[in-house]
C-alpha cells in the first residue's frame, strides 16, 4: 500500500467518474460543439455568476490566459512572493505576457490591501513599468493551505477600483477555502474580473481548469487558449469528469481538511519537529530540527511506503486527498507517533 501525499493531483478517477466519463456526449470543441464541455462552462460561469467561462487543461494555462487578458507588455502584475503564478508557472508571466511581477512579502501567501497601494508604481512615472493587475492565490500553495479573510480580498477590490487594476484568483484550490470558510462561488465572481479554479486537485478529476470572467475580458480568452496550445477537440471525455466532481466531491473535502489536522496534532508531538504551519484545509507544511536530516527524514517514510515532498528552505509538505483512505491515515498516524 503506497500513501502518496505529495500533492492532491496524485488522485485516479472513481468509479463513478469513469462510468460519467465513458458514457459522456462529444463534440469538436474547438468549435464550441462539445455540450458537455458548454455544460461544464456553463455550470462553473453560474456558479460565480459569470457569464462566459472557458474549458483548459490546467490550471498554469488558465491563469497565464488571465494574465494574458489583463496587461501588455511591459507591464507589471502585483503578488505575493510565494504566489503560484510566480514560482511554479515557469517564468510564464515574462515568457507568455512580457510582464514582470512585483513581489509583496505577505503572510503565508497573503497581503493587505495596504500594501498593494504601497506597491502600485505611479502611473505617470515612465521609469518603472506600469501595474496594471493584482494576483491573488486562495488558497495558498506555499502558505499551507491558508485561506484569506474574505474582508481583506474586498479592500483589495477597491484599490483595484480606485487605481484602475485588474483583479485576478488564482483559486486552484478554492472549493477547499469555500468549504473550509462556508463561503459562496458566487461571493468570489461578485468581486474578482477573473478567477481559474482546478479541478483536477481536491475534486479528483484527471485534468482540467476553467477560466471564469467578466465578458469584456472573456472575449479574449479562446483566442489566448489557441495561442497557448489549448485548443481541443473531444474534450467532454474529461469535461464530464468535471460535472461528476462537482456533484459528488465537495463536501467531502472536509474530511481531506480533518485528516490534514490530525497529522498537524501528531507532528506537534514529535521533538524531531521545530515547527507546524497553521492548518486550515488539506496542505501539512512543517519543519524538522536542525540536527534531523531532512533527507533521511523523508528516506524514513518511504521506507514505508510513505511518499511526501520538501519544498525547499527546510520545509516539508503532505496533502490530504480523496485517495488517502482512513486505513492509509491510521497507518501514517502510527508510523510517525513511532518516530
Amino acid at each position: 500500500m503506497i500513501i502518496d501525499l505529495r500533492s492532491d493531483t496524485v488522485t485516479k478517477p472513481a468509479k463513478g467518474m469513469l462510468d460519467a466519463m465513458m458514457s459522456a456526449q462529444v463534440g469538436d470543441d474547438v468549435y464550441k460543439e462539445d455540450p458537455t464541455v458548454n455544460a461544464l462552462e456553463e455550470r462553473i460561469a453560474n456558479m460565480f455568476g459569470k457569464k462566459s467561462a472557458l474549458f483548459f487543461p490546467t490550471g498554469s494555462m488558465a491563469n497565464q490566459a488571465a494574465i494574458k487578458l489583463h496587461t501588455n507588455p511591459g507591464e507589471q502584475v502585483i503578488c505575493d512572493k510565494y504566489a503560484h503564478v510566480y514560482n511554479y508557472e515557469g517564468g510564464g508571466a515574462s515568457f507568455n505576457s512580457g510582464v514582470s511581477c512585483k513581489l509583496i512579502d505577505g503572510h503565508r501567501g497573503m497581503f493587505t490591501a495596504n500594501q498593494v497601494v504601497e506597491s502600485i508604481n505611479p502611473p505617470d512615472f515612465y521609469h518603472s513599468p506600469l501595474t496594471s493587475l493584482v494576483a491573488v492565490e486562495n488558497t495558498t500553495n506555499k502558505g499551507g493551505g491558508a485561506c484569506w479573510d474574505f474582508e481583506d480580498i474586498k479592500k483589495i477590490r477597491t484599490v483595484c477600483d480606485t487605481h484602475n487594476l485588474g483583479y485576478h484568483l488564482d483559486g486552484a484550490r478554492l472549493w477547499n477555502a469555500l468549504v473550509a470558510k462556508d463561503e459562496t462561488a458566487k461571493q468570489y465572481g461578485e468581486v474578482f474580473d477573473t478567477i481559474s479554479v482546478c479541478l483536477s486537485k481536491g475534486l479528483g478529476c484527471p485534468i482540467g481548469s476553467v477560466l471564469v470572467g467578466d465578458d469584456a475580458l472573456m472575449k479574449g480568452a479562446i483566442r489566448i487558449r489557441k495561442i497557448f496550445g489549448g485548443g481541443m477537440r473531444q474534450v467532454g471525455y474529461l469535461a464530464a469528469a468535471g460535472l461528476y466532481a462537482l456533484d459528488n466531491n465537495i463536501d467531502r473535502l472536509k474530511e481531506d481538511h480533518k485528516k490534514a489536522k490530525d497529522i498537524g496534532v501528531v507532528l506537534h508531538e514529535l521533538s524531531i519537529i521545530k515547527a507546524v504551519e497553521p492548518i486550515e484545509t488539506n496542505i501539512v507544511i512543517f519543519e524538522l530540527e536542525s540536527h534531523v536530516d531532512e533527507s533521511e527524514f523523508i528516506q524514513q517514510l518511504a521506507d514505508n511506503n510513505i511518499q511526501i515532498i520538501g519544498m525547499g528552505g527546510g520545509k516539508l509538505r503532505m496533502v490530504t486527498h480523496l485517495d488517502y483512505t482512513d486505513v492509509m491515515h491510521e497507518k501514517l498516524l502510527s508510523i510517525l507517533s513511532d518516530f
